[in-house]
C-alpha cells in the first residue's frame, strides 16, 4: 500500500503561478511512474504529466512549456510548478504513482485560475 498526500492548491490569478507537491509514504521502493491528473467539472479526468523513476517526463499538450514536473526519489515526492496559468486550468489535481501495475491516487487539491 502507498499513501499519498497533496499540498494545498489554491486560487491563483490568470498568468500566476502555483507549485503543488505530493509526498507518498508506506510501500514506496517499487513506485515507478509518478504523475498528476487533473479533472474539471463535467469532464474526465486527463493526464497533466508524469515522470518515471529515471526521470522521463510526459506532459499533456494544453500544459506544455507552462508545467513542470520533478520528482525526489529520497523522500519520496513529487512536484508540479505550473507557470503561465490559464482558467481553463481550473480543476481537481489528483497525484498518481504506479506501483508495479496498481495504481494508487492523492485526495486531490483544487485550483483554480480566474481571469
Amino acid at each position: 500500500q502507498v499513501q499519498l498526500v497533496e499540498s494545498e492548491g489554491g486560487l491563483v490569478q490568470a498568468g500566476g503561478s502555483l507549485r503543488l507537491s505530493c509526498a507518498a509514504s508506506g510501500n514506496t521502493f517499487r513506485i515507478s511512474v509518478m504523475g498528476w491528473y487533473r479533472q474539471a467539472p463535467g469532464k474526465q479526468r486527463e493526464l497533466v504529466a508524469s515522470i518515471t523513476s529515471g526521470g522521463r517526463t510526459n506532459y499533456a499538450d494544453s500544459v506544455k512549456g507552462r508545467f513542470t514536473i520533478s520528482r525526489d526519489n529520497a523522500m519520496p515526492q513529487v512536484y508540479l510548478q505550473m507557470n503561465s496559468l490559464k482558467p481553463e486550468d481550473t480543476a481537481v489535481y489528483y497525484c498518481h504513482v504506479l506501483v508495479t501495475s496498481s495504481n494508487y491516487w492523492g485526495q486531490g487539491t483544487q485550483v483554480t485560475v480566474s481571469s
